[in-house]
């Protein structure tokens, strides 16, 4: 059986109480990072990771259409998840920054197949830009897991607008 649910009328909608809403959920922090075709690096901050399988191994990541990297994310093969450790904040803001050089002064490693991995990250996948789906004003990225490391450690916490370590939880 299936039923419908009126839509409410989008005029009624007010998007900063819809996103006050969405702060009171508790998420990870997450820098996703690639290489690209040059050598260059590229990585951003993302909240809006889940798994989804685990056969195949796959988990997701969303970004939002507008922005610079969408055609960079979306155009390669490959990605790294890092899961931010409780003491690595700094690097969410980095991340996050419109520095050019968001990786100066952060130290890396390359995977196998050449995509930066951040240390002290909690746990990091490598993953293979499998499907890519896009839904309002974002993508979904869905990443098959081809590699993954864990060093279990606090992990960073993003809640109510802030971040906060998992033992303070």
């Amino acid at each position: 059986m299936h039923t419908r649910f009126p839509r409410a009328d989008a005029r009624q909608f007010d998007a900063a109480h819809f996103r006050q809403a969405l702060s009171q959920f508790a998420t990870g922090v997450t820098v996703i990072t690639t290489r690209l075709a040059d050598g260059s690096l590229l990585g951003l901050t993302a909240s809006s990771f889940n798994s989804v399988s685990l056969d195949p191994p796959l988990v997701l990541w969303s970004l939002g259409t507008k922005a610079n990297s969408m055609p960079v994310f979306s155009g390669n093969s490959h990605y790294v998840i890092n899961i931010l450790s409780a003491d690595q904040a700094h690097l969410a803001q980095q991340f996050a920054s419109k520095k050019d050089d968001r990786f100066e002064g952060v130290a890396y490693s390359l995977s196998r197949t050449g995509q930066p991995v951040l240390d002290g990250v909690s746990a990091w996948f490598e993953c293979h830009n499998r499907s890519q789906y896009p839904e309002g004003d974002h993508v979904i990225f869905v990443g098959e897991v081809e590699h993954c490391e864990v060093d279990p450690q606090s992990a960073l916490v993003f809640h109510g607008g802030r971040f906060i370590k998992t033992e303070d939880v």
